[in-house]
């Protein structure tokens, strides 16, 4: 069986690498175009083309798979299936009735909900105590295919959307193959997506990071913790931003945006609208992300310190 895969980001890697540990037949991989990285803004190929080189994998990369172009690529390749992980295109209707057996995707969510871009940041950010990953027939709407399996897993109290994309990358890989094996024998049965379970969350935005220290605790949590790596919550101080990566609510009160604590033996404790905010992992303004009572152990933060107030 031919296989085309498409993906781009680091969550896509486990997927195409399970496809060829399990012997399948990748006669190509599509990814997004290289992009300047860095300060010296060079090239650099995404990892799903770095997996795909290493693997003697053919690469081909277009800005916009959906012209003639691309169109015609996937047509020369000739696949029985296609296979989609974390690509960043949305595929037309032309492209998707190359594949004699359709195009197959992994989404981290348990779909309806979450449809969209960001379904890892998004269940974090609403609190979500649950997620997991589907596989699903690709249609032309986003995400509106109907489901072949799916994969429940817990999010950790203190878990990162970085942390969570790696965890689910894994088990959307193992979803993945025995979503193929069932699927190419006839074994497993697509289901139609419930429409009135279905949600979509916007992409998202920079501006999201700062902090309303106004809001409770456990929201701003969830803020700091949905958003790693990237926008990142932060917030105003010492003339440039503090990001925090990872925190936890805690029982207390004070003004919002008030440091009540901050030693490297207690930790670090601001006061929000509703409770305490325990700051765990922070990136001070010109610093390097850590531990918190690690960086308190080496730098003062005074309580009573006004988080927020302006750079």
């Amino acid at each position: 069986m031919r296989v085309v895969f498409m993906g781009t980001p680091e969550f896509a890697v486990p997927s195409l690498r399970a496809l060829l540990d399990a012997g399948y037949d990748v006669v190509g991989a599509f990814a997004q175009p290289d992009r300047p990285v860095g300060r010296g803004h060079k090239l650099a190929a995404c990892p799903v083309k770095r997996l795909a080189l290493e693997r003697g994998v053919p690469v081909y990369q277009f800005e916009r798979i959906r012209g003639e172009e691309g169109l015609a690529c996937l047509r020369a390749l000739a696949p029985d299936i296609v296979v989609t992980a974390a690509f960043g295109q949305i595929l037309s209707q032309a492209l998707l009735d190359v594949p004699k057996m359709g195009t197959v995707n992994v989404h981290a969510s348990l779909l309806p909900a979450y449809r969209g871009a960001a379904p890892i940041n998004w269940c974090i950010l609403n609190g979500e105590t649950k997620t997991g990953v589907t596989t699903m027939l690709t249609d032309a709407g986003v995400d509106t295919g109907d489901m072949l399996l799916q994969r429940e897993t817990e999010i950790g109290a203190l878990e990162t959307a970085a942390e969570l994309s790696a965890r689910l990358s894994q088990l959307g890989a193992e979803l993945l193959v025995e979503t193929l094996k069932g699927y190419v024998a006839g074994e497993i049965a697509p289901i139609r997506q419930d429409e009135r379970l279905a949600s979509r969350q916007p992409m998202l935005k920079k501006e999201m990071g700062r902090i309303d220290w106004t809001k409770s605790a456990g929201q701003i949590a969830c803020q700091a913790r949905g958003l790693d790596p990237w926008p990142s919550a932060y917030t105003d101080y010492a003339g440039g931003a503090l990001k925090i990566y990872r925190a936890r609510p805690v029982e207390g009160a004070g003004e919002a945006g008030t440091v009540l604590r901050a030693s490297a033996k207690e930790g670090l404790f601001v006061a929000c609208g509703d409770g305490v905010l325990e700051i765990l992992e922070m990136q001070a303004p010109g610093g390097k992300r850590m531990n918190a009572r690690a960086y308190l152990a080496g730098k003062k933060i005074e309580p009573g310190t006004k988080f927020g107030e302006g750079m």
